[in-house]
């Protein structure tokens, strides 16, 4: 059985191991999607934008957009045991193919400190012009999270969500994994209009919070 690393999937590659389906998604399903923030979460929140102001962003590292940007923005969603995360790894073994690698980040459970399967999975996308495109990438992530959560439940479709950053701009994906013990499961994507992590990031924080209200609901 071969190991396909995380970090080398194209579309070629992903459609040889599942079927595939993208769509966008309905724009008023994503507004729905949308829980307000607390009094303290808006103060939280007008601290990393007043910080956005003041810093020129598309010119940092990646690293530092992580730390500066997008975390503190996934830490506001944080709810019960759902932690950010940075550094994810991630392993599945379908029954014709593995996955493995590593996201950027994830809004997952915490248990003793340890990190539990992932429900959200972020992928901050390289700069250049020779970088890959980041979806694929994320698809892969979302695969191996889907797979780890199958594992813990064994729900015959298993429903998660991702997310892929470049730079200040967020999107969104929805995504639902059928037929996992089958030789080639289907992915079923839906993106999310793309949102800008300095003017709209209350927005983002938002969508965030309900992703994550999604969970803890479903898991209570």
């Amino acid at each position: 059985m071969q190991t396909y690393p995380l970090s080398q999937l194209t579309e070629e590659t992903l459609n040889t191991l599942v079927t595939l389906h993208e769509a966008d998604g309905d724009l008023e399903v994503w507004e729905e999607m949308q829980i307000a923030l607390t009094s303290e979460e808006s103060i939280h929140l007008d601290y990393i934008t007043s910080d956005a102001h003041r810093h020129h962003r598309t010119i940092m590292n990646e690293a530092t957009i992580w730390g500066r940007a997008i975390y503190p923005l996934l830490r506001l969603a944080e709810q019960n045991r759902i932690v950010a995360w940075a550094g994810v790894p991630l392993k599945a073994t379908y029954p014709t193919f593995e996955l493995e690698g590593e996201a950027d980040g994830a809004l997952a459970p915490s248990v003793g400190g340890r990190i539990e399967p992932p429900y959200l999975v972020v992928h901050e996308a390289k700069r250049g012009v020779n970088a890959p495109n980041p979806q694929f990438q994320l698809y892969g992530e979302m695969l191996a999270a889907a797979w780890l959560n199958w594992k813990k439940d064994a729900h015959t479709e298993q429903t998660i969500f991702g997310c892929y950053t470049i730079t200040d701009d967020w999107t969104f994906v929805h995504g639902v994994v059928g037929g996992i013990e089958s030789e080639k499961p289907t992915l079923h994507i839906e993106f999310s209009p793309r949102y800008n992590g300095v003017l709209e990031a209350e927005c983002i924080v938002q969508i965030l919070k309900s992703i994550v209200a999604k969970y803890v609901n479903v898991s209570t």
